[in-house]
C-alpha cells in the first residue's frame, strides 16, 4: 500500500457544519466535535491528520474523517486545495468519512487541504465561515416596519381543504440504482368549482430512515427493517392548507430515494429530481384527461389545471424544479432522462427556498422567486441568489426575478419535518449554537432570530404572494416582491426585505465587460486575487452575489466598489453604448453595504451623451444584521424618480453615465447594477434558444501512441447563443476560459484530450470543462469531461535493511525498493506493530519531534510505540526512480537498557496492517 506522510499540527476540534454524504452540509453540535483535523498540508506536501491517501492505481483515493458524525444536508461538501476545486467527496456510512478518487492529482499538489460546504470551512475548529473566525461582536439593532401592502397573500381564502395521499408504483431513474419511491401528499380546497390552478412541492436532502423512539437517523434506501422513512414531504402541509384554502389543489412529494442515492451523480440529483417532478406532472395529466384511473385522494379534490402550475422547491429541491421548468421547455438528453413523454402543463412560475444552485443555470424566462433564510446553516453562503443576478442579460429579461431575504431564518424550519419539536423523526436547528461563541444576529434568542413558527409563516406567506402573482396574475402582488419596500403584515414580526431583475425593468447599467469606470474599481465577484477580489481575505461574513461555482476564477462576473474618505468623491460607470431610459419611471439600483452599518448615503445623477447633466436625488442604503457566520452583504433595492432628469432636459434615450457621489463621511459600497424601472409585470414567455448539456466519456489510457478523444456535448433546441467555457488544466487544475457561439446539432464546443499510452504505473487522468450561459442559451448538465483511467499495475516493494540494529541515538534504517519505477511519486506506508519477543521501544526512545509528525502525541507519559494510535512510517519514492530510503530517529537517554525492538507493517487499502507484506524490523542497543 502506498500512501502520503503526514505531519502533525496542532489538532483542532472540528466544528463540523458538513453533510453526512456527498453534497451535504449542515452545522453540527459543537460540543460533540473530536480533535483529528487540522487546517493545512505542511510545507513540504505532506497531509496533516485527518487525512490519508488510500487505494492504488484508479481506486486511489483522499480521504478525510471528521471528529464527528456530520449531518446530511444540501450544500455540497467539497475538498479544495488552497483555492483550487479537487472535487466533491462520496460519504461513508459512519457519516464521519468522506472519500474522493483523486485521479491524476499527485500527493504534492495536495497543498493547503481544506474541507467547505457552501463556504464554510468544515475542518478547522472555530472557523465557521469563509472569511473569519471568532466571537460574533455585531449588536441585533431593532428596524422599523415596512410598509404594508396594498393584499396580504398571507391571509387564509374562504375555502375548507381535505387532505390526503396516494402511492404509486416505483420508478427507475438513470444513474440510481435502487427504485425511486412515487409518494405523495394532496391538500385541496373543498367546493371549488372548475379547474383550479396546481402548486407542487418538492423537499430537499435529508436523513432519509429513522428508528422511532431513538435519535438514530441514516441516509440509507430502501429503509431497513426496524426503521421508519422520514416524512419530509409533509413538511409543507400548512403551505399547502394556506393555499388550498385559496383555491389551490396542492401536492407535496416525496423524493427519499433520490436523496439517499445521489452522491455519485455529476450534478448531485438535479436531473433526478427533475425528472420526478415531471414523472408525477404527467400523472396529474393522465387523471385529468381520466378521472377514473386518479387515486381517491385525487378524484375528491377539484380537477387541475396543468395549464397553470407553480413548482415551490426546498435547498436540493429548489435546484430540482428549476430544472424542471428548464426541462419543460428545453428538453434534456433522452438517456439522461427519467420522463420521455410529452409536456402537458405549462409551468407559471418557481419558489425556491434556500436553494442550492451547483450549476449555476438558472431558467431566464421562467418568473422565480427565491427565499435566502438570513441565518441559513447549510445552505450558508446563500447561493440561491444567482436565481436572480444569473438570469441577467441571458434571454428576454420580461421574467420577473425575486430575492426574498428573511432575516434571523434558518435553513430547516421551513420545513415542519426538519424543525424539532415538530417532526416524527429527530430534527434539528441547522444554524447551531455555541456557548462559547454565540452568534449576536443568528443565535436562539438573538433579537433578530425568528421562531421555528414565525419562519414557516413567513415562508407560507411569500409562497402564496409568487402564487398570486405568477398563477393567478395579480399586479398588487409585485410591490412584495420586486423591492418595491412593502410588506405582507402575515409574516409580521419577521423582516422581510426584497430585491429583484427582470419584469418591466428596461436597459441598464452593468458591471460586465462593457462598461468603464473612473474614481472606483471593476471588482471580481470570484477571484482568489484579493486585489481584484470584490471582498477581501479579512472580510468578516459573505455575499450571496459572490457565491463560488467550479473554477476559482470567472470572468464577467463583477461589481462595481466603492470606497471613499471623504464626501463628494464621484464614481462614474460610462457603458460602451448609450443606455435608454425611456419610458422608465424611476431608477432602480441594487447597492451592497457592509452589514451593520448606517446611514450611507450616495447622490445619483445621470449625463446623456449631450452632456446634460441632472441629479435625480440621494438614495440611503442600511446594512443588514450580520456577522462573520453569515452572508449578509446582500444588495438592498433603492429607487430615484427619473421626474429630475426630464425638468433638467436630459435625453433620457441616450444617457452616457451614471454618476454616484457618496455623501457621508467614510464608507464602502458595491453596486450590482441599475436599471431603468416602471411598474407593471409584463407576460413572460420563453425565448426559443439553444440548450447545452455537457458529458463524461471515460477511457482506458492504453499501452502505447496517442489518442484524442472529445469531451461529449449535445446541443439541441433552437436558434443560436452564447456560452463561456471553462477548460481545467488537470495538472494545476486552474482553468482558461473563452466565449463561444453555440448552435443546435453542432460542434462548436469542441473540446480535444490526447491521452498518451504508456506501460508504467500512473494516477490517469482527467480533463474537466465546465459551461455557462451568457446570452441566448439555456445549460443543462454544466460539467463533465474525459477521465482516462490507469491500465498499468502499481508496481510492488521490497524492503531491506542498511542499518537495523543501531546505538541509541542513531537513526534506524531501511532501504524501499519497487519492482519498476513509475511516472508518479508513490509512498510506501508502514503502521507499527507489536514486536514478537523482547523489549520494545518506546515514545521516550524516539526523537518527539518525530512521533509528533507522525502521530499527533507526546512522549510522555512513556508507552510502548505499538500502543500509540495511527503511528506510520511514511516514505517518498519520486516519480522514475526505484527506490528511497526510510529512517527513524531515535535519541540517546541516561537510562541503562536492555535491546529495544520496534516492528512495522506494510498497510493494504485500507489502512490496515498488510498480511504477509513487507515489514520493517530493527533493534536499538544501550549506547553507555
Amino acid at each position: 500500500m502506498f500512501r502520503a506522510r503526514r505531519i502533525w499540527v496542532t489538532a483542532a476540534t472540528v466544528l463540523a457544519v458538513a453533510g453526512g454524504m456527498s453534497g451535504s452540509a449542515q452545522a453540527a453540535p459543537p460540543s460533540d466535535a473530536g480533535s483529528f483535523t487540522a487546517t493545512a498540508t505542511a510545507d513540504d506536501g505532506t497531509l496533516p491528520p485527518g487525512w490519508r491517501i488510500t487505494g492504488k492505481g484508479s481506486a486511489r483515493q483522499l480521504v478525510w474523517r471528521s471528529g464527528t458524525r456530520v449531518p446530511m444536508g444540501d450544500a455540497r461538501v467539497e475538498f479544495h486545495a488552497g483555492s483550487r476545486l479537487l472535487g466533491v467527496p462520496a460519504p461513508a456510512k459512519d457519516g464521519r468519512t468522506f472519500r474522493l478518487g483523486l485521479g491524476a492529482v499527485a500527493p504534492e499538489q495536495l497543498d493547503d487541504l481544506q474541507v467547505l460546504a457552501a463556504g464554510r470551512r468544515l475542518d478547522v475548529a472555530g472557523d465557521n465561515s469563509a472569511s473569519g473566525s471568532g466571537r460574533s461582536e455585531a449588536a441585533a439593532r431593532p428596524a422599523v416596519p415596512l410598509p404594508a401592502g396594498a393584499i396580504d397573500p398571507g391571509k387564509a381564502g374562504t375555502y375548507r381543504t381535505t387532505t390526503g395521499e396516494y402511492t404509486l408504483n416505483s420508478v427507475r431513474l438513470p444513474g440510481y440504482p435502487q427504485p425511486i419511491e412515487m409518494k405523495a401528499v394532496v391538500v385541496a380546497p373543498k367546493g371549488a368549482t372548475g379547474k383550479r390552478p396546481l402548486a407542487l412541492f418538492l423537499h430537499g436532502r435529508h436523513y432519509t430512515c429513522y428508528t422511532p423512539g431513538t435519535e438514530d437517523i441514516t441516509g440509507d434506501w430502501p429503509c431497513p427493517t426496524g426503521t421508519k422513512s422520514v416524512p419530509s414531504y409533509r413538511g409543507y402541509l400548512r403551505d399547502q392548507q394556506l393555499l388550498a384554502s385559496q383555491g389551490y389543489v396542492t401536492v407535496s412529494i416525496s423524493a427519499n430515494g433520490i436523496n439517499a442515492q445521489d452522491a455519485e451523480a455529476e450534478d448531485a440529483g438535479a436531473q433526478a429530481r427533475s425528472s420526478l417532478v415531471r414523472l408525477h406532472l404527467a400523472h396529474w395529466a393522465d387523471w385529468s384527461a381520466h378521472p377514473r384511473t386518479a387515486p381517491a385522494v385525487v378524484r375528491n379534490a377539484p380537477p387541475a389545471d396543468l395549464s397553470r402550475v407553480l413548482l415551490i422547491g426546498h435547498s436540493r429541491g429548489g435546484e430540482g424544479v428549476n430544472r424542471a421548468a428548464m426541462d419543460s421547455l428545453y428538453p434534456p438528453p433522452a438517456a439522461q432522462d427519467g420522463y420521455r413523454g410529452p409536456v402537458r402543463w405549462k409551468i407559471r412560475g418557481t419558489v425556491l427556498i434556500g436553494p442550492t444552485i451547483f450549476g449555476q443555470n438558472p431558467v431566464a424566462d421562467v418568473p422565480s422567486v427565491t427565499i435566502l433564510p438570513g441565518c441559513d446553516g447549510d445552505v450558508s453562503d446563500l447561493q440561491g441568489e444567482v436565481y436572480v443576478d444569473g438570469t441577467r442579460g441571458v434571454s428576454k429579461g420580461t421574467a420577473l426575478h425575486s430575492a426574498v431575504y428573511v432575516e434571523g431564518a434558518d435553513h430547516n424550519f421551513f420545513n415542519t419535518e426538519w424543525t424539532p419539536g415538530q417532526a416524527q423523526a429527530p430534527a434539528e436547528d441547522d444554524f447551531y449554537d455555541d456557548p462559547d461563541q454565540r452568534d449576536a444576529v443568528c443565535s436562539p434568542g438573538a433579537a433578530t432570530r425568528l421562531t421555528a413558527d414565525q419562519q414557516h409563516k413567513v415562508g407560507s406567506t411569500y409562497i402564496a404572494t409568487a402564487a398570486r402573482l405568477f398563477v393567478a396574475g395579480d399586479d398588487r402582488a409585485r410591490e412584495l416582491l420586486d423591492g418595491s419596500g412593502r410588506r405582507a403584515p402575515s409574516a409580521d414580526p419577521a423582516r422581510v426585505l426584497t430585491h429583484a431583475v427582470g419584469a418591466n425593468r428596461g436597459a441598464g447599467f452593468l458591471p460586465d465587460g462593457h462598461v468603464t469606470v473612473s474614481g472606483g474599481r471593476l471588482c471580481s465577484a470570484v477571484d482568489p486575487d484579493p486585489a481584484v477580489a470584490c471582498l477581501g481575505p479579512d472580510t468578516k461574513g459573505g455575499s450571496p452575489h459572490f457565491a463560488s461555482w467550479e473554477t476559482a476564477k470567472e470572468v464577467g462576473r463583477r461589481a462595481l466598489a466603492l470606497r471613499w474618505s471623504a464626501a463628494g468623491s464621484a464614481v462614474t460607470v460610462r457603458p460602451d453604448k448609450p443606455v435608454s431610459l425611456g419610458g422608465a419611471k424611476s431608477l432602480a439600483l441594487r447597492v451592497i453595504v457592509p452589514p451593520n452599518s448606517t446611514g450611507t448615503q450616495l447622490d445619483v445623477s445621470l449625463t446623456d451623451t449631450a452632456g446634460h447633466r441632472a441629479t435625480l436625488g440621494r438614495v440611503r442604503v442600511d446594512g443588514l444584521p450580520g456577522t462573520e457566520r453569515t452572508a449578509s452583504y446582500w444588495a438592498r433595492e433603492v429607487r430615484v424618480p427619473l421626474t429630475a432628469a426630464s425638468h433638467a432636459g436630459l435625453d433620457l434615450k441616450h444617457v452616457k453615465s451614471l454618476v454616484l457621489t457618496p455623501r457621508s463621511r467614510s464608507g464602502q459600497a458595491w453596486l450590482m447594477d441599475a436599471w431603468g424601472w416602471r411598474p407593471g409585470t409584463p407576460a413572460a414567455t420563453a425565448a426559443p434558444l439553444p440548450r447545452v448539456d455537457i458529458g463524461r466519456l471515460t477511457v482506458k489510457e492504453g499501452d502505447s501512441g496517442v489518442r484524442t478523444y472529445r469531451v461529449p456535448v449535445r446541443v439541441s433546441g433552437r436558434g443560436n447563443g452564447q456560452v463561456r467555457l471553462y477548460v481545467a488544466d488537470p495538472a494545476t487544475g486552474r482553468a482558461t476560459s473563452r466565449l463561444v457561439t453555440v448552435r443546435p446539432g453542432g460542434h462548436d464546443i469542441d473540446v480535444p484530450v490526447k491521452v498518451e499510452g504508456n506501460t508504467r504505473f500512473d494516477y490517469g487522468s482527467q480533463h474537466d470543462i465546465f459551461v455557462k450561459a451568457v446570452h441566448g442559451a439555456v445549460i443543462g448538465a454544466h460539467r463533465g469531461g474525459v477521465t482516462a483511467e490507469n491500465d498499468d499495475p502499481m508496481p510492488t516493494f521490497t524492503v531491506t535493511p542498511v542499518a537495523d540494529r543501531v546505538a541509541e541515538g542513531q537513526p534506524l534504517t531501511w532501504k524501499v525498493t519497487l519492482s519498476t519505477p513509475a511516472d508518479v511519486e508513490l509512498n510506501p506506508s508502514f503502521i507499527v506493530q507489536p514486536v514478537a519477543t523482547g523489549p520494545e521501544l518506546s515514545t521516550l526512545d524516539v526523537d518527539p519531534q518525530w512521533l509528533g509528525e507522525n502521530s499527533g502525541e507526546e512522549p510522555a507519559p512513556e508507552r510502548p510505540l505499538s500502543k500509540v494510535t495511527g503511528l506510520f512510517l511514511w516514505t517518498s519514492v519520486p516519480a522514475g526512480r526505484a527506490g528511497t530510503e526510510i529512517s527513524l530517529p531515535t535519541i540517546k537517554d541516561q537510562v541503562t537498557e536492555q535491546p529495544e525492538s520496534v516492528r512495522f507493517v506494510a498497510v493494504d487499502e485500507n489502512g490496515n496492517p498488510q498480511s504477509g507484506g513487507p515489514e520493517l524490523t530493527g533493534t536499538v542497543l544501550d549506547a553507555s
